[in-house]
């Protein structure tokens, strides 16, 4: 019995030295990856892929959308001349807007065929944070909470925030101070930057919060409100298509300045692709003609929100 003990031991020995002889030996080659992959980039933060330096076709390679091949955008038309329906002399209508225009920019720049989802604005970031959409661009400010939904691309359009009522009221909205009374019926869109500007600004009033611009308007011009937070822009554009309606002052908000592309959490690759895209529209001049041509086809024949709705 102990001569077998022995012998069994020695087996067992033999065996492990055998095993760690095996372990020193030469790891097995992997195949040289090429100086263009991606995934040689530096990593930064969590361990997320630093495409800030790559090239465009190192982007192209690593990008991964929702569908393969498409980029899919959320959008709220009701946003002139951000978003909305232009409507052609047949009466048909079709989404136009400056990020429409610059959506389409972004996906032929990257090589993807875009397709447009419309949307409620709030629903843009409930979409990008289940993962249903790669990008929503609604005239999106970069606030902080938003963060946690999506990342933010490059601020793309400096835009401005102001507080709309009616002429017959015009000249009860003079100062800041006047917008925080209590008896007033203050309305913004509902998720947005100018929700946040009515709870500050009118905190003493009655705020009022609606799914669309288009109904802020349509019970503002009906007089059950008394007035509205907008962006200064698409106020001007509502104010073409309703001669009651009076800008009466700048409000001002420094949190969140300017609008961005809202970008699938996480999606590296698209991110620094956005953002790529986005520059080069500005140095080319074609955001630029984007704008201009919106704001032309904002004062033609329009329809705001969803089409579901205006067929209903």
């Amino acid at each position: 019995m102990k001569k077998t003990a022995k012998i069994l031991t020695l087996i067992l020995a033999l065996s492990m030295m055998l095993s760690l002889a095996a372990c020193g030996g030469k790891a097995p080659e992997t195949p040289a990856q090429s100086p263009e992959t991606p995934a040689e980039a530096p990593a930064n933060g969590e361990g997320a892929v630093d495409y800030s330096t790559a090239s465009l076709d190192e982007i192209k390679a690593a990008l991964t959308t929702v569908v393969d091949g498409k980029l899919t955008m959320g959008t709220s038309p009701d946003f002139a001349p951000y978003e909305f329906y232009a409507i052609d002399e047949k009466g048909n209508p079709s989404l136009a807007g400056f990020d429409v225009a610059l959506a389409q920019y972004i996906a032929d720049y990257l090589g993807l065929e875009l397709e447009i989802i419309p949307m409620d604005f709030d629903g843009i970031v409930n979409e990008l944070m289940a993962g249903n959409i790669d990008i929503g661009m609604a005239g999106i400010s970069p606030k902080p909470e938003r963060a946690t939904a999506m990342d933010f691309s490059d601020v793309y359009y400096e835009g401005k925030q102001c507080f709309v009522t009616v002429k017959d009221k015009a000249d009860d909205f003079k100062t800041i101070e006047d917008l925080n009374k209590a008896g007033l019926s203050i309305a913004a869109q509902n998720g947005s930057i100018q929700l946040d500007l009515a709870n500050r600004f009118s905190a003493d009033a009655d705020v009022v919060s609606l799914v669309k611009v288009t109904d802020i308007i349509a019970e503002l011009v009906s007089g059950k409100l008394d007035g509205a937070y907008v962006e200064t822009v698409v106020a001007e554009s509502y104010a073409k298509n309703y001669p009651q309606l009076h800008v009466a002052m700048e409000v001002p908000y420094e949190e969140a300045e300017g609008n961005v592309v809202g970008v699938q959490k996480g999606n590296a690759a698209l991110l620094a692709g956005v953002n790529m895209a986005l520059k080069a529209a500005a140095d080319d001049g074609s955001f630029a003609q984007f704008v201009e041509q919106a704001n032309a086809l904002a004062q033609g024949e329009t329809y705001l929100g969803l089409l579901e709705d205006k067929e209903a």
